[in-house]
């Protein structure tokens, strides 16, 4: 995933319009970077590890006459980076292949690299081996590839750079004799150009021949993965426990008497049972037509879709395309813990359904070592009702957003949140009674945030490790979901209702990806969900499974007996994505675990 820009001209372009596509397109990401540039009629590549500014500082290319360029968020592959090069043909390419591995059995050319980008140039090579037409080239590369294919296909010895897209995800205008590309509108229009449009079908555009060798220069100083490998099952696996609980359970739903607040009456049945108010109970359909009709439009997007790749967003982006027939454009927040499962079921579905994303990356190792300071002052003292702090730093999502509204001039925001992802017993254990009268998924309020804070503080003193420089991030996201006023702003499943066998059996139908510890469709894209509910089951018995479960009873979606089965096999430890997880946040797994292991349990 990446931000691509790039233009061509007859003479040199303003430094100031060059620094700003350069700095718009790494808002999706600048753990690495690369430029080609024409330099004394010679095609020279810079590729490095760090951050796209420091790059073009670096290299100055402010005097070229063509300029193509990447700021990427690395999704795999510590060494591999783009343009990448082969065999005299350089691929800038936004998205994942996802089925690039099957890809090099129907081809004459042989994998070099680990990078997904790496088959685009090779069926671009293959074709021009064969002698096709250069106008079929993108049509065989988008007829092979699965998941987002955006891509900048330069041939130096044809003279030719060809754009093409199949979801979108690529701009491009002319300015006078300029001609500019970038993943988003917005920084073509901030240059002047007119006449923009949405790359789809193929464009051709004429460049400088070129036969002599690629200068390619390589400069590497990372030395940590900042994706690191699903990991094989190891020996430490077994530091993980898993015991079936003999607990008090409510009669009616699954919750056990360990569940923050808990009463049983004289029946057995719990409180959170006798003041339950269903939720998944839509309004006619009818009602969002009605609402989202004054926001279509004739030409371009006309809603933003919040979409991290799970089985909600995913389903609620299928809705929104197929039965709304609205035209939107997807949002992602990256902030660390999307793993490549999530990334490849965005690029899935963006693909399929043609629709463009927009990523706004944060500093991944920045937030990764606010995780690893937090997380470090949580083993110090553990506290269940502090866990929720290692996942303080995704609530930029919602500051974002605003930023996203503003750059495509688009208002309406349609979500796709499980209105069943209830979770009382998080703010629970900090001291948080259950507001039975709460009816959205994300808690609001003044009032209720300064007890939350408070409560917070009071924890934060056992161990003044949290007391570090992600304090403000922490307090910062927090407003802007909790504070921040949303407008123009709908979700989906009140208006359609949660069906998890619909959802699970519409997804198949996009190959969408399912993860290989676990057989729940739940949070399998986010790396911090195993680790969290294996320390809640683990001191406390039960997970966020267990209170998922019990309001889809309450809806009568499941028996009781089904939910049981069910949670018995969802609340296994995930060993692959917990040792993801600490892997990725710089914690030992046998030194975590081992705390964990040994926190007295509330049963």
């Amino acid at each position: 995933m990446c931000g691509v820009f790039g233009f061509v001209s007859s003479r040199p372009v303003d430094k100031n319009v060059i620094l700003n596509l350069v700095k718009h397109s790494r808002q999706r990401g600048k753990d690495s970077s690369g430029l080609i540039f024409l330099q004394n009629s010679n095609y020279s590549i810079f590729r490095a590890d760090y951050d796209v500014v420091k790059l073009l500082n670096e290299v100055k290319p402010f005097s070229s006459n063509l300029l193509l360029g990447h700021s990427r968020l690395i999704t795999n592959g510590l060494a591999d980076n783009q343009p990448v090069v082969r065999e005299g043909i350089c691929v800038i390419h936004n998205g994942i292949i996802v089925n690039h591995e099957q890809i090099w059995d129907m081809i004459s050319k042989k994998r070099e690299l680990q990078i997904d980008s790496e088959v685009i140039a090779a069926i671009a090579k293959d074709s021009i081996d064969k002698g096709d037409e250069l106008k079929t080239i993108p049509e065989r590369i988008l007829s092979l590839c699965k998941g987002v294919v955006a891509c900048a296909l330069l041939i130096p010895e044809m003279g030719k750079l060809c754009l093409f897209s199949n979801n979108g995800s690529l701009y491009y205008g002319v300015l006078n004799d300029t001609h500019f590309f970038a993943s988003e509108q917005f920084p073509l229009t901030m240059a002047g150009c007119k006449n923009i449009v949405q790359v789809k079908k193929a464009i051709f555009i004429d460049v400088p021949k070129s036969t002599n060798p690629l200068s390619i220069i390589d400069n590497n100083i990372r030395k940590v993965n900042l994706i690191p490998e699903l990991p094989q099952i190891s020996v430490e696996e077994k530091l993980l426990s898993y015991e079936r609980h003999n607990l008090k359970r409510c009669t009616k739903c699954i919750l056990p008497e360990t569940m923050p607040f808990i009463r049983f009456d004289e029946n057995g049945i719990c409180n959170y049972c006798n003041n339950y108010r269903l939720r998944n109970v839509p309004k006619p359909t009818e009602q969002l037509f009605k609402l989202v009709e004054p926001y279509r439009r004739l030409v371009g997007n006309d809603c933003i879709v919040p979409f991290s790749g799970g089985r909600d967003s995913c389903y609620g982006l299928h809705l929104i395309v197929n039965e709304l027939k609205m035209k939107p454009v997807t949002y992602t927040y990256d902030w660390g813990m999307v793993t490549d499962l999530g990334r490849r079921n965005i690029s899935r579905m963006c693909a399929e359904l043609g629709v463009e994303n927009i990523i706004v990356a944060d500093d991944i190792a920045k937030k990764r070592r606010n995780i690893e300071m937090n997380l470090r002052a949580w083993l110090k003292s553990p506290h269940l009702g502090m866990i929720s702090i290692l996942t303080a730093g995704d609530k930029h999502f919602f500051r974002h957003i605003e930023s996203i509204k503003k750059q495509t001039g688009i208002s309406l925001n349609l979500w796709g949140v499980n209105p069943l992802e209830v979770t009382h017993f998080k703010a629970g254990f900090l001291g948080v009674p259950p507001d039975f009268e709460e009816k959205h998924v994300y808690s609001n309020g003044a009032l209720k945030q300064l007890r939350y804070q408070g409560l917070r503080l009071k924890a934060m003193l056992e161990s003044p490790g949290y007391f570090n420089s992600s304090l403000w991030d922490t307090l910062s996201g927090e407003y802007f979901r909790s504070f921040h006023k949303k407008t123009d702003y709908y979700h989906i499943f009140d208006y359609w209702r949660w069906d998890e066998k619909i959802i699970d059996d519409t997804l198949k139908l996009y190959d969408w990806e399912k993860a290989p510890d676990t057989n729940t469709t739940w949070r399998i894209g986010d790396g911090t969900a195993a680790f969290y509910n294996y320390i809640y089951y683990k001191v406390a018995g039960f997970t966020e499974h267990d209170t998922f479960r019990s309001n889809q009873i309450r809806e009568g979606d499941l028996t009781r007996e089904e939910a049981l089965i069910l949670v018995d096999d969802e609340n296994r430890p995930r060993y692959q994505n917990i040792k993801w997880y600490l892997d990725a946040v710089n914690i030992d797994f046998t030194d975590a675990i081992k705390v964990i292991n040994s926190i007295k349990p509330l049963y």
